[in-house]
């Protein structure tokens, strides 16, 4: 049977702290009165204002404990039972109004205990109120339980003294057996879940995460629940153990439990109707509606949550949508989108600009011996309809992967692919480069898209939306060297006299670089992308090769030109003193959607196990120090890049050279933008696209005018412009 307790009402309201829990010489309230910062000066009620009170069907077990402030107005508190200490602060005869929801300044209707409320609240039906600290302008109305224990920690993967260590919170990131598990802490970027969820071999730093985490909190029991001003709560079942931040918007909740939900007047925070939210941290500028069920999650600012989606031990990143789907285990950079009932993502680390289409079922480690593999996704992975993945499997940047049950695990090593499972010939069919073949539009949109989104009101940690960057672009120069070695195995293969081994690279490199038309005439394998006795076929080899070597050329160019302008220099001779003499193209990590080179971040590992950086707000000032020098790194990296590409030194790099490359640069760029306006032309030309509309007139009414196109025209503009500074340029240096 339930084990109910049976106290005297006169304790009602007091006690919430055990007595071996509270320090020498404080009391029950000391963390409450730190916690109030409202700058309110209480006092006692007069007789007169405890007549009225009574008068108007209010009762205490104590009016000695109920304390006002200066402009209290007793006719605006009506039918309230008061428990404990209980302190308000100014009532005025007005009311609020807020998205058509009109309140009354007061209490009313409500059972208040131990609490603290701002000046001119408006309260109306709250069945129970207890050990809440709330701000000014707060409205609450019809509210069955919103109440605080004296061990709560508001979604923190924390203990309070006196729990035992099996209670605590932590997030299965990435691997569904835990073993990737991290503390969930209010301020958590995806750059610190990726180092505590990656690198579990490094025994010190898991240790110093924990002792980071832990330093964050007080310890101590009695901290109350806060709501902060101009919050708006209506309608909810029950909150319990929430710390709400100011201009917050919450309607129709069923269930929110041990949460931080962060909110403020440049980035508020909503949540909806029929949601359940327990053992979380919601980050600012976030919306959650309609029916979202969310356990053990992080969503960071201005993302999303909607449809009945449903979010569990995952973390999911800044200015990301997740609409009626189910996400579990994941760890998920910024910028991802992920729609439709029928999608699923599992035990997986997606690094960003993604995006998961209807059917999707990325995962599911039901048919394998344990429920331990991981899907690991570069930035820019988008599986298609109805694609289905087997755990463990790896993909590199801008993957696009073709509607298909994909048999066996999976590790493609080569950017902007599109993966097809030919099952017709049994073989995985990989096109290299398919982005800027087929689908310029879509890659330039979503770049443009991505920054456009970024609504973080705090932005001194810069994220990498770019397509060609010092990730991606490493990842292309891996796959040179593999299209090199899979042609010249291919060729080989051809001849009597097999090319060696050791030679594949340097024959295929040659087939390609003269772009000799034997390439197409044989077919092109793959080794160790699929884990099956199955070929994998690489298309298209010969113009991708040539696609990525244009790409890193551009790519080169471009920093040269915004490092010319970043640094306002005047002349060639002012550009060969300030061109790094030793460039080096060293390895980069995405840490939470920002790169950097894989040395500082060795440097920050070693810093945090040696003591050097002794917090996370230590950690956070490496991501800010790493945002400035960004701009600075990824150029040396793009000029590293570009006298590799060219098999140069950099002495070799000379105003005859820098000229053909910024003339190479505008063609590039003119190249793209025409592939953008064709890629997004096939749409309109399509007849089975146009079949639905009985006129060209119509189609262009319902879906837009393919001259009208506002990312066409500015692409186009952009180019103009770019073209004239590259002239520009070329005048001032004497080009």
């Amino acid at each position: 049977m339930n084990d109910i307790g049976r106290k005297p009402i006169s304790e009602l309201g007091y006690g919430f702290v055990s007595k071996e829990f509270i320090p020498k010489g404080k009391n029950e309230y000391h963390l409450r009165n730190l916690q109030n910062r409202s700058g309110i000066k209480y006092r006692k009620l007069t007789a007169y204002e405890t007549e009225v009170l009574v008068k108007n069907a209010n009762t205490s077990d104590d009016w000695n404990k109920v304390l006002v402030s200066k402009a209290f107005n007793p006719e605006l508190v009506k039918n309230c039972k008061f428990y404990g200490l209980v302190r308000i602060g100014k009532l005025e005869p007005f009311y609020h109004e807020f998205n058509n929801l009109r309140m009354p300044v007061g209490l009313y209707n409500s059972t208040i205990i131990s609490c603290d409320l701002g000046d001119n609240v408006a309260l109306d039906n709250v069945n129970y109120l207890s050990h809440y600290i709330i701000g000014n302008d707060v409205m609450i109305a019809n509210v069955n339980e919103l109440c605080t224990t004296d061990h709560s920690k508001f979604g923190n993967g924390i203990i309070k003294e006196g729990e035992n260590e099996s209670i605590r919170i932590w997030l299965e990131l990435c691997n569904e057996n835990g073993g990737r598990s991290v503390m969930p802490f209010n301020g958590m970027q995806p750059g610190d879940a990726f180092l505590w969820a990656k690198f579990r071999d490094h025994d010190k730093l898991m240790q110093k995460f924990k002792e980071f985490t832990e330093k964050k909190f007080d310890q101590q029991r009695g901290y109350y629940g806060k709501i902060g001003d101009r919050t708006i709560l209506k309608n909810c079942g029950i909150i319990k153990d929430v710390w709400i931040g100011s201009d917050a918007y919450l309607k129709g909740a069923n269930k929110l439990k041990n949460l931080t939900i962060n909110s403020s007047p440049d980035a508020k925070t909503q949540i909806g109707e029929s949601c359940e939210l327990v053992n979380g941290i919601v980050g600012f500028g976030c919306r959650i509606f309609y029916g979202v069920k969310a356990v053990r999650f992080i969503l960071a600012s201005n993302s999303q949550l909607k449809y009945g989606a449903r979010l569990i031990n995952s973390y999911l990143g800044d200015n990301s949508t997740i609409s009626c789907c189910e996400v579990l285990n994941s760890l998920i950079f910024p910028a991802h989108e992920q729609h439709h009932n029928n999608s699923f993502l599992c035990a997986a680390l997606v690094m960003g600009q993604s995006n998961m289409a209807a059917g999707a079922t990325i995962g599911s480690n039901h048919n394998s011996r344990g429920a331990d593999g991981e899907i690991v996704a570069g930035r820019g992975f988008w599986p298609g309809l109805c694609v289905s993945l087997k755990h463990n499997s790896k993909f590199a940047s801008f993957t696009l992967i073709a509607k298909g049950d994909y048999p066996a695990e999976l590790n493609i090593p080569i950017p902007f692919s599109l993966i097809n499972n030919d099952v017709s010939k049994d073989q995985l069919v990989i096109m290299p480069a398919y982005w800027f073949m087929y689908n310029m539009y879509a890659l330039g949109r979503n770049e443009k898209k991505y920054a456009a989104r970024d609504s973080r009101t705090d932005k001194s940690q810069e994220l990498e939306y770019d397509f060609l960057a010092p990730d991606s672009v490493n990842e292309i120069f891996d796959a040179l060297a593999l299209l090199k070695k899979f042609t010249g195995k291919a060729y080989s293969k051809k001849l009597k006299n097999p090319v060696p081994e050791s030679d594949w690279i340097k024959t295929g490199g040659q087939l390609l670089d003269n772009k000799d038309a034997i390439v197409n005439k044989f077919e092109i394998f793959a080794d160790g992308f699929e884990n099956s006795d199955r070929k994998t076929k690489l298309v298209k080899v010969s113009p991708a090769y040539h696609i990525y070597k244009e790409l890193v050329l551009y790519y080169g160019a471009l920093q040269l030109i915004h490092f010319i302008s970043r640094k306002k220099i005047r002349t060639w001779q002012q550009l060969l003193q300030a061109l790094p003499f030793r460039p080096t193209r060293e390895e980069w990590a995405n840490i939470g959607g920002q790169l950097v080179p894989k040395s500082s971040l060795n440097t920050l590992i070693k810093n945090i196990e040696t003591g050097k950086i002794k917090s996370w707000d230590e950690v956070h000032n490496f991501y800010k120090k790493s945002s400035k020098l960004y701009s600075e790194q990824k150029f040396h990296h793009a000029f590293a890049s570009l006298t590799e590409i060219l098999n140069i030194s950099p002495r070799s790099f000379t105003k005859k050279l820098f000229k053909q490359l910024l003339s190479r640069a505008i063609d590039t760029k003119e190249w793209m933008v025409k592939d953008i306006y064709e890629s997004r032309a096939k749409d309109y030309n399509n007849e089975f696209r146009s079949m639905v509309y009985n006129s060209r007139k119509e189609m262009d009414k319902v879906i837009g005018a393919l001259s009208d196109n506002a990312f066409i025209l500015q692409q186009q503009e952009e180019f103009g412009q770019f073209r004239n500074h590259v002239n520009e340029l070329s005048k001032a240096f004497q080009l």
